[in-house]
């Protein structure tokens, strides 16, 4: 019997039932008549209240089906299955008809955790959920606790990064449907490796707007985002439109096993009203699975985020901390373009290996005001940092990753860091390969902007005067980005020592945080060991505690008269 309070609240979209039937309802305030079309017979939704419809029918899981919204073809908004893609008929789904073997997974720690993010559609040549299993055993083994599967929602064409998604509870048709990430994570599990799923909640792909905006008021005009409408979560008729995010995340979880989820850009997800909703999303998630973890990427440097509720917080999980990455790549590499402008301090690193956020109230030029808060009271292992991503390295304009000389000691200060890591695909061997910006626009008019649009994003920076930017729909900018798996044996051998040790290490804040900005060196104290990173250019001796070297970045590193000796930018563990 349903407890719901609304219509909205009992289960959107398609339903399988025991007794042969399935159970089709959708929130669709604005057209007249809405009915379903399966096989060959049309069925009203009948009117449930608040502009929520529905209808009981003979079908099956695998049926496919049509939303007729005043006569009109349409998706269900809440498809669990697109066989055919955005433009194509919905697939009934049955979540329950999958035979799991993970019984005995324990789930997530986040105090050990390990994430690896990856992109279905270029971490194989396949590009597939199936084609991606066979690695897994492999990351499972340097020391990698979860996998971070970059969006999958239903998304435009057969290749992008997913962030334009259309059907929130789709898994894409392309890389193996609904049935595939299934697969796929049941594989994880028995790997020994956790799944978190990359969400997009802040907005839908353009190619889908008109389509949904046919059911009802699913965007707000009250706001905007950098990439398009925004969703509507706090104006006329948002009760509806939240509940459809909601049960998306719940089902992604319950459904799909996924142990958790990483929410993009929440600072483009607008809400005034009294029950956030980035509150309430993580409150549904956990009650599904109290196991669950709740990843936020949030571009305000605010630890509200992770506070619990009942400290006026969203309750979530963890957060990505950029100004981690910013501080140590501009020590790496000297670029000062864009938001680099304001780094370059061995002082903001030592900062950083504090508390992830560099600003922290204090002001920023970049942005020419104060930004940030302090997160003090917050655990370290609820900041994620990394030293690529796809973001940092796909925003390039020709999406090459950080130069090699530098890989070794980015990987040393992320993954002996307090915080909780995270590597980019390929980044644990060396992979040269770019992860470009890529995608597959079906609409003749969307695709047009997005090549344009990436164009004028870099023609005012010197750096690439008079080179060509990757066109983003040629199929060519998307298979440059597939992983080549050509192996750097020395640097792989490195990520396993560096996460040997990671796990010798105390948990918990630094003891102490030394550094010196003239001859560029950083000294963290974790418990008896000494983190030493020299990013100078010149080789330094500087004075530790210990006398052995448990890991480095160079070989020649070694510890005489009470100083580790170190070459430029390199680095050593020592106890």
């Amino acid at each position: 019997m349903s407890t719901a309070l609304f219509p909205w609240e009992r289960p959107l979209g398609a339903t399988p039932q025991e007794d042969g039937t399935v159970e089709f309802r959708v929130w669709a305030p604005v057209p007249e008549r809405v009915a379903v079309r399966v096989g060959k017979a049309d069925h009203e939704l009948l009117d449930e209240g608040f502009g929520v419809r529905g209808v009981a029918v003979p079908a099956a899981p695998g049926d496919d089906y049509w939303m007729l919204v005043d006569g009109k073809r349409l998706p269900d908004p809440c498809s669990r299955w697109q066989p055919k893609g955005l433009r194509g008929p919905s697939r009934v789904l049955d979540t329950r008809a999958f035979a799991w073997t993970d019984e005995r997974w324990a789930g997530l720690d986040l105090v050990d955790l390990v994430l690896y993010e990856l992109h279905v559609g270029t971490f194989t040549a396949e590009g597939t959920f199936d084609a991606a299993i066979e690695h897994l055993p492999e990351l499972a083994r340097i020391g990698v606790t979860a996998i971070e599967v970059m969006p999958v929602a239903e998304f435009p064409g057969a290749r992008g990064w997913g962030y334009d998604g259309v059907y929130l509870s789709a898994a894409q048709s392309s890389y193996g449907g609904p049935e595939g990430f299934q697969r796929l994570i049941d594989a994880a599990h028995g790997a020994g490796l956790g799944v978190i799923l990359d969400v997009v909640y802040n907005h839908l792909g353009a190619s889908g707007v008109r389509a949904m905006e046919t059911f009802g008021p699913y965007f707000t005009d009250r706001y905007e985002t950098f990439w398009g409408k925004a969703i509507n979560f706090d104006d006329a008729g948002s009760d509806a439109v939240r509940e459809w995010v909601l049960q998306s995340a719940e089902g992604w979880v319950r459904d799909f096993h996924v142990d958790g989820l990483r929410l993009d850009a929440i600072h483009a997800i607008h809400d005034e009203s009294a029950r956030p909703i980035l509150r309430e999303l993580a409150e549904r998630v956990h009650a599904v699975d109290p196991r669950a973890l709740v990843i936020a990427e949030s571009g305000l440097n605010d630890p509200k985020v992770i506070r619990p509720a009942a400290q006026g917080g969203f309750g979530h999980d963890a957060q990505w901390a950029d100004d981690f990455h910013h501080a140590l790549r501009v020590l790496l590499t000297g670029e000062r373009e864009g938001y680099y402008e304001e780094f370059g301090e061995v002082a903001q690193l030592a900062k950083a290996f504090r508390r992830p956020f560099v600003h922290d109230g204090d002001y920023s030029t970049f942005r020419d005001r104060r930004f940030g808060a302090p997160a003090g009271d917050r655990p370290v292992q609820q900041f994620v940092v990394f030293a690529q991503n796809h973001d940092q390295v796909g925003n390039r304009a020709f999406g090459d990753r950080l130069p090699a000389p530098a890989r070794a000691l980015a990987a040393f200060c992320t993954l002996l860091s307090p915080f909780t890591p995270m590597l980019f695909m390929g980044e644990e061997y060396g992979e040269d390969a770019p992860f470009q910006f890529f995608s597959d626009h079906i609409d003749k008019r969307i695709a047009t902007a997005t090549r344009e649009g990436r164009r004028r994003e870099f023609a005012a920076f010197a750096a690439f005067a008079g080179e060509e930017i990757p066109d983003p729909q040629d199929p060519a900018t998307f298979e440059a980005s597939k992983l080549s798996r050509v192996q750097d044996a020395s640097l792989r051998e490195l990520y396993g020592a560096l996460l040997r040790a990671r796990r010798e290490l105390p948990p918990g804040d630094a003891d102490d945080v030394l550094f010196d900005e003239d001859e560029r060196w950083l000294l963290v104290r974790r418990g008896p060991y000494d983190l030493v990173a020299h990013f100078g250019e010149h080789p330094a001796a500087i004075a530790v505690r210990g006398s052995r070297v448990v890991v480095a970045t160079d070989e020649g590193a070694a510890v005489r008269d009470g100083r580790v000796e170190l070459e430029p930018r390199s680095g050593a563990l020592v106890r």
